[in-house]
């Protein structure tokens, strides 16, 4: 189920370790996409302190947010982009989405197929979406602590199954969150170095989150009917001499001619 959006909020912007996991989280979001101007971008679940970068130069942004969860005003201080909407009705048209962004919206989810049709839907031709849920294999999955130790923690190969199945083809994947999901001072001031130890160190590190990036799979479109099956018809009738008219038993060419007589 849901996270209620007040403990989400106090989580990410009230917590030192909110803050830390936002910001080891965000600078992997942009390293994988840097603002670009004229782009529509938004985020389901609780995603919107990943958007923040690309307020000022995306053509739109927009934070989904599911019913079960609840919705907050966001950004502070700013025209508001927040939106409550169902988890399986977007209040967005289809292929509207350049960039998508999920986090705390598939793992909590008790129609995870519905959402991923949703977010199909919605994106764009050339469109990805990024999908960020718990680490089986990291310890944010492990305690009831953090937003990340709630819902169903994936492993790599169990979300790009589940996305493959859902029309998605998955580009690449990074994770975030090495340090331990602990308030100590010393933890959260060796927060960054964690980090980077880990991108070096991945095979061996396993981070607390999962990033999957995915792109939409679009088929060409097929022409219908017979000239979409036969391209080049068959020549069965080729090599095939024409026949070649036969005589009327009896008489001659000559008396078939009509008589001068039947022109008077």
């Amino acid at each position: 189920m849901h996270l209620d959006v007040l403990d989400l909020r106090n989580f990410y912007y009230r917590t030192q370790l909110g803050r830390v996991a936002q910001r080891a989280i965000r600078d992997q979001v942009v390293s994988m996409w840097p603002p670009a101007p004229g782009m529509t971008v938004a985020g389901f679940g609780f995603a919107v302190p990943l958007l923040r970068p690309y307020l000022p130069e995306a053509r739109r942004v927009i934070g989904l947010m599911p019913g079960p969860q609840g919705v907050m005003p966001w950004p502070a201080g700013m025209e508001n982009v927040s939106v409550l909407c169902e988890e399986t009705a977007w209040p967005l048209s289809t292929g509207f989405v350049d960039r998508l962004v999920l986090m705390h919206g598939l793992e909590t989810s008790e129609q995870p197929s519905a959402v991923l049709e949703e977010c199909q839907r919605v994106l764009g031709p050339g469109g990805k979406a990024l999908f960020i849920v718990p680490n089986r294999s990291g310890l944010w999955a492990r305690g009831d602590g953090t937003p990340f130790g709630f819902g169903r923690p994936y492993s790599l190969r169990q979300l790009e199954a589940q996305l493959k199945r859902h029309g998605f083809t998955p580009e690449r994947h990074v994770a975030a969150l090495y340090a331990p999901p602990s308030a100590r001072r010393f933890w959260l001031r060796t927060a960054a170095f964690w980090e980077g130890a880990g991108r070096r160190f991945a095979p061996w590190m396993a981070g607390g989150v999962l990033m999957v990036e995915a792109s939409k799979q679009v088929y060409a479109p097929t022409r219908g009917g017979l000239g979409a099956v036969v391209r080049k018809p068959l020549k069965v009738w080729e090599g095939v001499g024409q026949p070649a008219p036969e005589p009327v038993m009896g008489r001659s060419p000559a008396s078939r001619m009509p008589s001068p007589q039947g022109f008077r």
